[in-house]
């Protein structure tokens, strides 16, 4: 599954819209981020780690690595 897919999928499951995800970021951090602006980095795949993991925090999922094991 691609990222994009996969981050669309979550949040449409939370119940949020890009339009939400995009309002409630710019209230945490005092940003100016438009719909497109989120959508489009979304569909490029070109969100940088931290931009995941507060959509991640917003929707009510946290983003956790685990070893594998062999």
């Amino acid at each position: 599954m691609r990222l994009k897919d996969e981050i669309k999928g979550y949040i449409a499951s939370s119940g949020w819209t890009i339009t939400q995800i995009t309002e409630e970021l710019n209230k945490r951090n005092g940003t100016n981020y438009t719909m497109q602006n989120l959508s489009s980095k979304i569909r490029k795949e070109s969100l940088k780690y931290h931009e995941i993991l507060e959509i991640a925090d917003i929707i009510g999922y946290e983003i956790v690595w685990n070893r594998k094991t062999n």
